[in-house]
């Protein structure tokens, strides 16, 4: 079955699934946190720590996402990136999801369609 989402994409990563499907609008948001160099994927991880903390501490009454994400982890990955990072890093238990998501291996690509590898 294919993810289209970032709450199933989050419960993927944190299941440790060995293979995921992910399509449509996401595909691209994906590709973009795998393609992010060290330093830069450093300065955007920090920023979406915060966006988590602020989040669970408040029980998600915390300010919107777009105020609390941080201008480093926006000038990285673009907003509706930045957005989905948190959403999936909140859906899998926290920031360090997206360290697993960095490290699977990508085995298919298409515009609308991408096949990840646990490595």
């Amino acid at each position: 079955m294919a993810i289209d989402n970032e709450d199933d994409l989050g419960r993927a990563i944190n299941g440790n699934c060995d293979s995921i499907e992910i399509e449509g609008d996401l595909v691209k948001k994906v590709l973009k946190i795998k393609a992010t160099g060290k330093v830069a994927w450093a300065v955007a991880i920090g920023g979406i720590g915060i966006a988590v903390a602020v989040f669970v501490s408040t029980g998600g009454t915390g300010a919107p996402a777009s105020g609390i994400i941080g201008g480093g982890a926006v000038a990285v990955l673009g907003l509706p990136t930045a957005i989905s990072a948190v959403s999936i890093a909140l859906a899998a238990g926290g920031v360090g999801s997206l360290n697993k998501l960095r490290r699977y291996k990508v085995v298919e690509k298409s515009d609308s369609r991408v096949v990840l590898k646990r490595s």
